[in-house]
């Protein structure tokens, strides 16, 4: 099964101008105006790409993605033109901002992990007293990031975002409206399925003088979900919550040594931790669409996404 995930692409596009390779994405340029991203099955944690690759993890992101996209373009346009195979999308190559637009309707992850260390201040936003993990905030909050192109992405203010010039008022004014936006959709979409977008992150870019959500939305690898029935037991309790995210993954590193930091070793990625890896992505779709799963055929898998690119590229350019 794991040689038949997509680790890495090499592919060679008629009218290609660049190729870059994220931590989890493949993009090829076609012609300076299309992208082409190919979502691999690799894995990042602590901005580090894990050594194995989990099936159908691309696929899954994806078409998350995909249909969460569909779903919110009457509030933002988006970047995508194509879905030309389960582990594709094709879109206008735009001018990205160099933040990511993080918003945290629930006290968890990263936000927790500075708040149980004493900080009350985020992104120079107020953090109440008195709460604990897990806890929701009164209203959610944003927290941006600057985009690192190496290394770890760095918490920003809004202030110093507009000090240093990094994206205009203006823009940035619309870009927290439009997030603000994209989280109540996404998250009265979440409730519809049982369960809660507790944090996510969005992406934007330019076309023109038009902004444009790009990269993906509401998947597990950009949010946090938690199941709704039970939650507030669980809180009242001092429980965990029951949740569908990466950070089961960050968990388990953390709890084998790895947090990322220089000289850390990644652990033994295990053929059933690898399993059990892929079953949480698939658990996720399956709750977050409402739909069953459909896994691809993967026999050849990058022939397959190959002959897709080319076929759709052929009807786009």
């Amino acid at each position: 099964m794991q040689s038949n995930a997509i680790k890495e692409t090499n592919f060679s596009f008629p009218g290609q101008t660049s190729y870059y390779k994220g931590k989890v994405r493949d993009v090829y340029t076609i012609d300076n105006s299309l992208l082409v991203m190919v979502v691999s099955d690799r894995i990042s944690a602590f901005d580090v790409v894990l050594p194995r690759a989990i099936p159908y993890k691309g696929q899954v992101l994806n078409q998350i993605a995909a249909k969460f996209l569909k779903a919110t373009e009457d509030i933002v346009p988006n970047w995508v033109l194509d879905v030309p195979d389960p582990s594709v999308t094709i879109g206008k190559m735009c001018v990205p901002f160099k933040v990511e637009m993080v918003i945290r309707g629930y006290l968890s992850g990263h936000a927790w992990r500075e708040y149980r260390d004493g900080k009350r201040i985020i992104c120079g936003v107020q953090m109440p007293d008195g709460m604990k993990e897990n806890d929701k905030f009164p209203e959610p909050i944003i927290t941006p990031t600057t985009k690192a192109s190496v290394g770890h992405d760095e918490d920003i203010s809004r202030e110093a975002i507009l000090a240093q010039g990094i994206v205009a008022e203006a823009d940035y004014l619309k870009l927290e409206e439009y997030t603000r936006k994209l989280y109540r959709r996404g998250t009265e979409m979440a409730a519809d399925k049982g369960l809660i977008l507790v944090d996510t992150k969005y992406e934007f870019g330019k076309l023109g003088d038009e902004i444009c959500l790009i990269d993906e939305i509401h998947t597990p690898d950009s949010s946090r979900y938690f199941y709704l029935e039970g939650y507030q037991e669980r809180q009242e309790k001092g429980e965990k919550q029951k949740q569908l995210s990466k950070e089961f993954v960050r968990e388990w590193l953390i709890a084998n040594g790895f947090q990322g930091k220089d000289g850390q070793q990644v652990p033994v990625m295990t053929d059933d931790f690898i399993l059990q890896v892929s079953e949480r992505y698939i658990e996720l779709y399956e709750h977050i669409t409402g739909e069953r799963f459909v896994k691809s055929d993967v026999t050849d898998v990058l022939s397959r996404v190959e002959s897709n690119i080319n076929e759709a590229i052929t009807k786009l350019v």
